[in-house]
């Protein structure tokens, strides 16, 4: 069995994680806290969401953020800051504030759709078509998501050959890369890769991302399910953040720490430094009052500080 020598991981935190919180943090916590993350190198990181303040309070201060940490004296060279956008409007509006990528989500479930973006999987498209082609007048790079990959909260198991099928049709409307969302975190190893296999008759597996949410804690084995079907890109969370308002007891995606931890341990290159990502993971939970969720995370930090 050959796994890949190089992971990219996508780090969500700042919006996949951040947007779920019930109190507003701050847009000051919110770039320090992107800030560190690319100085422990992370090479892609999703600084906020452009959509209606209606929707997700917490996202309300999305061109602030996003103006900030692009103009930053702290900016890294070569760090990718992708911004999520539900149609034209929020597109229009993240390109305003100096967006150079966006990432556009879809689902694999109907049901997730009509609750998620209000519209169906087909409808859905017709928007993300009009956002890729002003996309690619402007030269800006968009990444697609899909949700429910594997099952949904709303209508149970999800069929591997509809995920694929959605997947395939952002692929060929022009994303460059296509995350695989298990949402609600029900996968395991095995649905997981029938759900890759799927995907890959339709989708270059180089072309296909891990978005696995750990509620089932699943998310690490699902990861090391994929690396043995070749996928070398992961979406995860500084501290294990986030969740899903619209799937109930949905939690957060797999904590970057976790995810570094099992790469690192496999001789996997991620670019990471551990001890400074424990530090970023640190440096946001003091802000929202919580104790690591990261087992990595915990065991790490507990033998540093028994020395």
């Amino acid at each position: 069995m050959s796994l890949p020598r190089q992971v990219k991981i996508v780090e969500v935190g700042p919006r996949d994680g951040l947007q779920n919180e019930p109190q507003i943090v701050p847009a000051a916590v919110k770039i320090e806290l992107i800030e560190r993350l690319a100085e422990a190198g992370l090479a892609a990181i999703e600084v906020t969401s452009f959509v209606p303040s209606q929707w997700l309070p917490q996202m309300g201060d999305n061109d602030e953020v996003l103006r900030a940490v692009l103009s930053s004296p702290r900016r890294k060279p070569g760090v990718a800051y992708p911004v999520l956008t539900p149609n034209l409007k929020g597109f229009d509006a993240a390109v305003e504030a100096g967006a150079t990528e966006v990432a556009i989500f879809g689902a694999a479930s109907e049901a997730f759709a009509q609750k998620n973006i209000n519209c169906s999987i087909a409808e859905s498209l017709k928007r993300f078509d009009a956002v890729l082609d002003s996309a690619s007048a402007l030269d800006i790079r968009v990444r697609g998501y899909v949700s429910c990959v594997v099952a949904c909260p709303y209508e149970g198991a999800v069929d591997p050959e509809k995920t694929a099928w959605v997947a395939g049709k952002l692929y060929e409307m022009g994303c460059y890369e296509v995350s695989l969302g298990d949402t609600i975190g029900a996968g395991t190893p095995a649905s997981i890769q029938r759900m890759i296999e799927a995907c890959t008759k339709d989708v270059p597996i180089d072309r296909l991302a891990g978005h696995y949410h750990d509620t089932y804690g699943m998310a690490i084995a699902n990861v090391y399910a994929s690396l043995e079907l070749g996928m070398a890109v992961f979406d995860s969370s500084i501290a294990g953040l986030g969740g899903c308002p619209y799937a109930a007891g949905a939690s957060g995606n797999v904590a970057t720490e976790d995810l570094v931890y099992l790469l690192h341990g496999l001789g996997i290159e991620t670019g990471i430094d551990m001890e400074k990502l424990l530090m970023a993971g640190q440096f946001i939970l003091q802000q929202l009052g919580r104790q690591p969720a990261a087992k990595s995370a915990k065991a790490l930090l507990a033998r540093r500080s028994a020395r």
